[in-house]
Protein backbone atom coordinates (compact mmCIF):
# COMPACT_ATOMS: atom_id res chain seq x y z
CA UNK A 1 0.00 0.00 0.00
CA UNK A 2 1.57 3.38 -0.91
CA UNK A 3 0.50 6.24 0.50
CA UNK A 4 0.95 10.53 0.06
CA UNK A 5 -0.71 13.42 1.02
CA UNK A 6 -0.98 16.19 -2.17
CA UNK A 7 -1.08 20.24 -1.32
CA UNK A 8 2.03 22.95 -0.88
CA UNK A 9 0.10 23.91 2.41
CA UNK A 10 1.00 20.95 3.61
CA UNK A 11 4.16 20.06 6.46
CA UNK A 12 5.16 17.06 8.44
CA UNK A 13 5.32 16.88 11.93
CA UNK A 14 8.89 17.47 12.20
CA UNK A 15 8.62 21.02 10.22
CA UNK A 16 7.65 24.06 11.82
CA UNK A 17 4.15 26.04 10.03
CA UNK A 18 4.86 29.27 8.46
CA UNK A 19 1.92 30.97 7.08
CA UNK A 20 -0.79 29.70 5.81
CA UNK A 21 0.79 26.21 6.43
CA UNK A 22 -1.21 23.21 8.39
CA UNK A 23 0.00 19.72 9.59
CA UNK A 24 -0.84 16.97 7.71
CA UNK A 25 -2.54 14.22 9.81
CA UNK A 26 -3.61 12.44 6.90
CA UNK A 27 -0.53 10.21 6.17
CA UNK A 28 -0.39 9.26 10.15
CA UNK A 29 -4.28 8.25 10.18
CA UNK A 30 -4.23 6.19 7.39
CA UNK A 31 -0.85 4.61 8.38
CA UNK A 32 -2.53 3.60 11.31
CA UNK A 33 -5.65 2.36 9.75
CA UNK A 34 -3.23 0.07 7.70
CA UNK A 35 -1.23 -1.01 9.98
CA UNK A 36 -4.24 -1.98 12.12
CA UNK A 37 -4.93 -4.54 8.90
CA UNK A 38 -1.67 -5.60 8.58
CA UNK A 39 -0.19 -4.11 5.08
CA UNK A 40 2.21 -3.29 4.20
CA UNK A 41 3.04 1.10 3.89
CA UNK A 42 4.90 3.02 1.85
CA UNK A 43 4.71 6.20 2.86
CA UNK A 44 5.71 8.71 -0.39
CA UNK A 45 5.85 11.54 1.53
CA UNK A 46 3.77 15.05 1.19
CA UNK A 47 3.42 15.72 -3.18
CA UNK A 48 3.54 19.39 -4.41
CA UNK A 49 0.82 21.28 -6.05
CA UNK A 50 2.41 20.42 -9.51
CA UNK A 51 1.35 18.63 -12.50
CA UNK A 52 5.00 17.25 -13.35
CA UNK A 53 5.50 16.44 -8.81
CA UNK A 54 2.57 14.43 -9.17
CA UNK A 55 3.05 12.66 -12.12
CA UNK A 56 6.27 11.04 -10.89
CA UNK A 57 4.45 10.28 -7.67
CA UNK A 58 2.12 8.04 -9.56
CA UNK A 59 4.26 6.20 -11.66
CA UNK A 60 6.75 5.46 -8.44
CA UNK A 61 4.28 4.38 -6.27
CA UNK A 62 2.13 1.96 -9.05
CA UNK A 63 5.81 0.63 -9.44
CA UNK A 64 6.24 -0.62 -5.94
CA UNK A 65 2.94 -1.00 -4.74
CA UNK A 66 -0.66 -2.94 -5.30
CA UNK A 67 -2.96 -0.07 -4.33
CA UNK A 68 -2.42 3.61 -3.86
CA UNK A 69 -4.10 6.12 -1.50
CA UNK A 70 -3.66 9.66 -2.01
CA UNK A 71 -5.43 12.42 0.19
CA UNK A 72 -6.18 16.24 -1.46
CA UNK A 73 -6.03 17.10 -4.66
CA UNK A 74 -9.07 15.47 -5.69
CA UNK A 75 -11.32 18.78 -5.91
CA UNK A 76 -12.30 21.38 -8.53
CA UNK A 77 -9.41 23.92 -7.51
CA UNK A 78 -6.92 25.35 -9.12
CA UNK A 79 -3.84 23.06 -8.17
CA UNK A 80 -6.14 20.60 -7.68
CA UNK A 81 -4.39 18.28 -10.43
CA UNK A 82 -5.06 14.56 -9.34
CA UNK A 83 -7.76 13.73 -12.05
CA UNK A 84 -5.90 14.82 -14.91
CA UNK A 85 -2.84 12.57 -14.20
CA UNK A 86 -5.37 9.73 -13.54
CA UNK A 87 -6.86 10.05 -17.14
CA UNK A 88 -3.17 10.33 -18.13
CA UNK A 89 -2.03 7.16 -16.83
CA UNK A 90 -4.95 4.85 -16.12
CA UNK A 91 -8.73 4.81 -16.22
CA UNK A 92 -10.79 6.78 -14.18
CA UNK A 93 -13.79 4.68 -12.39
CA UNK A 94 -15.83 7.38 -10.95
CA UNK A 95 -14.79 10.81 -9.43
CA UNK A 96 -17.17 12.28 -6.79
CA UNK A 97 -19.77 10.88 -4.54
CA UNK A 98 -23.25 11.41 -3.38
CA UNK A 99 -21.97 11.24 0.25
CA UNK A 100 -20.53 13.00 3.40
CA UNK A 101 -18.20 13.21 4.04
CA UNK A 102 -16.39 12.56 1.65
CA UNK A 103 -17.71 14.02 -1.86
CA UNK A 104 -15.19 14.64 -3.82
CA UNK A 105 -13.23 11.01 -3.90
CA UNK A 106 -11.78 9.42 -6.85
CA UNK A 107 -11.22 5.51 -7.89
CA UNK A 108 -9.26 4.28 -10.76
CA UNK A 109 -7.17 1.74 -12.01
CA UNK A 110 -3.30 2.71 -12.84
CA UNK A 111 -1.81 0.55 -15.84
CA UNK A 112 1.34 -1.14 -16.20
CA UNK A 113 4.05 1.60 -15.98
CA UNK A 114 6.50 1.07 -18.82
CA UNK A 115 10.42 0.20 -18.00
CA UNK A 116 9.31 -0.11 -14.49
CA UNK A 117 9.82 -3.44 -12.53
CA UNK A 118 7.78 -5.05 -11.93
CA UNK A 119 5.39 -4.24 -13.75
CA UNK A 120 1.73 -4.09 -12.25
CA UNK A 121 -1.77 -3.00 -12.12
CA UNK A 122 -2.31 -0.51 -9.41
CA UNK A 123 -5.77 0.80 -7.68
CA UNK A 124 -5.97 4.12 -6.90
CA UNK A 125 -8.17 5.72 -4.53
CA UNK A 126 -8.12 9.65 -4.39
CA UNK A 127 -9.48 10.40 -0.72
CA UNK A 128 -10.07 14.06 -0.24
CA UNK A 129 -8.19 16.56 2.16
CA UNK A 130 -10.13 16.90 5.12
CA UNK A 131 -8.93 14.61 7.87
CA UNK A 132 -12.37 13.40 8.66
CA UNK A 133 -13.77 12.97 5.33
CA UNK A 134 -10.33 10.85 4.89
CA UNK A 135 -10.94 8.30 7.05
CA UNK A 136 -14.56 8.28 6.15
CA UNK A 137 -14.02 7.17 3.20
CA UNK A 138 -11.63 4.67 3.99
CA UNK A 139 -13.88 3.14 6.20
CA UNK A 140 -16.51 3.27 3.30
CA UNK A 141 -14.91 2.42 0.70
CA UNK A 142 -10.91 1.07 0.78
CA UNK A 143 -11.14 -0.87 3.32
CA UNK A 144 -14.02 -3.50 1.90
CA UNK A 145 -12.06 -3.06 -1.42
CA UNK A 146 -8.85 -4.76 0.14
CA UNK A 147 -10.55 -7.43 2.12
CA UNK A 148 -12.33 -8.57 -0.99
CA UNK A 149 -8.33 -8.62 -2.72
CA UNK A 150 -7.56 -10.54 0.22
CA UNK A 151 -10.37 -12.48 -0.46
CA UNK A 152 -12.30 -12.09 2.83
CA UNK A 153 -15.95 -13.55 3.29
CA UNK A 154 -17.02 -9.76 4.91
CA UNK A 155 -16.09 -7.05 3.20
CA UNK A 156 -18.58 -4.41 4.00
CA UNK A 157 -18.72 -3.05 7.51
CA UNK A 158 -21.63 -4.66 9.28
CA UNK A 159 -24.22 -2.67 10.43
CA UNK A 160 -26.67 -2.98 13.44
CA UNK A 161 -29.13 0.06 14.92
CA UNK A 162 -30.27 1.97 17.82
CA UNK A 163 -32.02 5.00 18.87
CA UNK A 164 -31.29 8.76 18.16
CA UNK A 165 -31.11 10.35 21.52
CA UNK A 166 -31.23 14.01 19.92
CA UNK A 167 -32.67 15.21 16.53
CA UNK A 168 -30.00 14.56 13.78
CA UNK A 169 -30.24 17.10 10.49
CA UNK A 170 -30.19 15.55 7.27
CA UNK A 171 -30.59 16.67 3.83
CA UNK A 172 -32.10 14.36 1.44
CA UNK A 173 -29.96 13.10 -1.67
CA UNK A 174 -27.18 11.98 -0.35
CA UNK A 175 -26.02 9.20 2.17
CA UNK A 176 -24.02 10.94 5.62
CA UNK A 177 -21.79 9.09 7.37
CA UNK A 178 -21.70 11.03 10.98
CA UNK A 179 -20.02 10.22 13.99
CA UNK A 180 -21.45 8.76 17.38
CA UNK A 181 -20.99 7.58 20.59
CA UNK A 182 -22.79 4.76 21.36
CA UNK A 183 -24.47 3.91 24.55
CA UNK A 184 -27.32 2.52 26.71
CA UNK A 185 -30.75 3.95 27.99
CA UNK A 186 -32.35 2.84 31.56
CA UNK A 187 -33.85 0.09 29.64
CA UNK A 188 -30.86 -1.38 28.09
CA UNK A 189 -31.68 -0.21 24.83
CA UNK A 190 -28.89 0.94 22.42
CA UNK A 191 -28.31 4.52 21.95
CA UNK A 192 -26.18 6.93 19.82
CA UNK A 193 -25.15 10.54 20.22
CA UNK A 194 -23.56 12.75 18.18
CA UNK A 195 -20.00 13.93 19.31
CA UNK A 196 -20.48 17.49 18.57
CA UNK A 197 -19.82 19.58 15.87
CA UNK A 198 -19.69 17.24 12.40
CA UNK A 199 -17.40 19.21 10.28
CA UNK A 200 -14.79 17.33 7.94
CA UNK A 201 -11.68 19.16 9.47
CA UNK A 202 -12.31 18.33 13.19
CA UNK A 203 -10.42 14.98 14.02
CA UNK A 204 -12.21 15.41 17.79
CA UNK A 205 -15.25 14.08 15.85
CA UNK A 206 -13.29 10.70 15.12
CA UNK A 207 -11.77 10.85 18.25
CA UNK A 208 -14.57 10.75 20.86
CA UNK A 209 -16.37 8.35 18.67
CA UNK A 210 -17.23 4.31 18.81
CA UNK A 211 -19.24 4.09 15.52
CA UNK A 212 -20.96 5.59 12.22
CA UNK A 213 -24.36 6.27 11.84
CA UNK A 214 -25.21 5.30 8.28
CA UNK A 215 -28.16 7.92 6.86
CA UNK A 216 -29.24 6.85 3.60
CA UNK A 217 -29.44 8.57 0.49
CA UNK A 218 -33.30 9.32 0.81
CA UNK A 219 -33.66 9.86 4.34
CA UNK A 220 -34.52 13.22 5.92
CA UNK A 221 -33.73 14.72 9.00
CA UNK A 222 -33.90 11.99 12.04
CA UNK A 223 -36.46 12.77 15.27
CA UNK A 224 -35.51 11.83 18.67
CA UNK A 225 -36.25 8.36 19.69
CA UNK A 226 -36.15 7.36 15.76
CA UNK A 227 -33.87 4.00 15.22
CA UNK A 228 -31.43 5.03 12.59
CA UNK A 229 -28.44 2.13 11.39
CA UNK A 230 -25.12 1.92 13.01
CA UNK A 231 -21.40 1.02 12.43
CA UNK A 232 -19.13 0.07 14.88
CA UNK A 233 -15.74 0.96 14.22
CA UNK A 234 -14.96 -2.65 15.68
CA UNK A 235 -11.42 -2.55 16.62
CA UNK A 236 -11.11 -0.06 13.62
CA UNK A 237 -9.55 3.03 15.17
Amino acid sequence: MAIFSSGDELRSLDQSLDAGSIYDSNRYSLTGLLNRINLEVLDCGIVRDDPASLKNAFIEAASKADVLISSGGVSVGETDFTKQIMQELGDMGFWKIAMRSGRPMAFGVLKPVSGKSPARTTLFFGLPGNPVAVMVTFYQFVRPAIFQLNGANQTEPRLTQAIAEAPIQKKPGRTEVQRVILGRDADGKPTVKLTGSQGTGILRSMSEANCFVILGREQGNIAAGDWVDIALFDGLL
